[in-house]
């Protein structure tokens, strides 16, 4: 797997498109935890994101992920955001000046793009947030590579277990934000942050 500059730039339009499709999902799953704006939130920062690349020669993949990264701080209101929008500046430093990525870059994208959410967030596994959905995401995917498996296959086993990640917040009490005050009651319910990720990883997948 090589992809270049105008290849992500389609891959984040078409994260943009599935996200908006399902925010009236993503929004459901956060009324019952949180806010419920988490899908028309992060539609409105995914549609400035597309407003940004619009002009954009693909040049330097980090430089894609810098301007999404700040249109999303800019334009997602609540927690996401930052989170989001820090975990793709951080991401943008690992491939910065490059033109194309390969699934190693692609690896050192995500774990680059966890550790600025945890860094933001002070967060970590088990608390029912994206991390839930990415970290596992990104052990399966190192593992994956280290054996030697073609790129699509590790990129599908990486966006499986985040599927499982997400499953998984269902089973816990939430222990950061505004879910953290239901405590118990958030057990049965499913992390919106956790979802759009599953959501993200699925759809590079399928556009790789």
């Amino acid at each position: 797997m090589s992809i270049n500059g105008k290849k992500v730039i389609d891959i984040l339009n078409k994260i943009a498109d599935v996200i908006d499709n399902n925010k009236a999902f993503l929004s459901e799953l956060d009324a019952a935890i949180g806010d419920g704006d988490h899908g028309i939130n992060m539609s409105k920062g995914l549609f400035a994101v597309r407003e940004k690349l619009r002009d954009n020669e693909g040049k330097n993949i980090g430089d894609i992920l810098k301007i999404t990264g700040m249109a999303l701080v800019s334009n997602v209101g609540g927690a996401s955001g930052p989170l989001y929008g820090t975990a793709f500046m951080k991401a943008a430093m690992a491939v910065n000046g490059k033109e194309e990525i390969d699934i190693k870059d692609f690896k050192n994208i995500l774990e680059e793009a966890l550790k600025g959410i945890k860094m933001r967030g002070k967060g970590q596994a088990g608390e029912k947030t994206m991390i839930d959905a990415l970290e596992p995401a990104l052990n399966v995917l190192s593992n994956a590579i280290e054996e030697g498996l073609s790129s699509k296959e590790c990129l599908y086993k990486a966006k499986e277990a985040a599927r499982e990640g997400v499953e998984y917040t269902k089973t816990i009490a939430a222990t950061k934000g505004r879910a953290s005050y239901l405590g118990e009651r958030s057990i049965g319910h499913q992390d919106p942050g956790a979802t759009s990720s599953y959501l993200i990883l699925d759809t590079i997948y399928k556009e790789i």
